[in-house]
């Protein structure tokens, strides 16, 4: 016959193997919310190109500034140049698609983009040093978006 301390120990091992993934996803911070900047589309435009790109602000801060350092490259992996965006304004945990034009780039000849850096990030009027780290790149389509 069994003890009921026996039956207890076995009792609260059983429930310690139930709950503790419970009890440590609850106890485990979360990952900090992302800015998502998806390239989604390239259409053609005159002799150039016009991109779409859907930015996905999942923080609770609002941007009045998220300029980016965005560097073009050809099929061929060679550098065709470099541009600066402004992604701004992003209203807090709002989803917004942008748009930019790339003149006498036809869409055929880029292959990837690159943000090379964040050249300017404001919420309101504060400066916020930390603006690369918060964005996730992502890209639909042949043409990739890389950080």
């Amino acid at each position: 016959m069994v003890g009921s301390h026996c039956l207890s120990g076995i009792f609260a091992v059983a429930l310690a193997a139930v709950l503790g993934p419970a009890i440590s996803k609850a106890a485990a911070p979360s990952a900090p919310k992302k800015i998502s900047v998806e390239l989604n589309k390239l259409e053609p435009v005159g002799r150039g190109c016009r991109a779409y790109v859907v930015v996905d602000n999942a923080t609770d801060s609002a941007y009045t500034v998220l300029k980016i350092d965005l560097v073009l490259f050809r099929p061929d992996g060679v550098i065709d140049r470099r541009i600066a965006i402004d992604l701004g304004p992003l209203p807090a945990t709002k989803k917004d698609v942008k748009t930019f034009d790339l003149e006498a780039t036809p869409c055929s000849q880029i292959g990837s983009m690159f943000v090379n850096d964040v050249l300017e990030c404001r919420s309101g009027e504060q400066d916020i040093s930390d603006c690369l780290d918060r964005i996730a790149v992502s890209s639909r389509g042949p043409a990739t978006l890389s950080k």
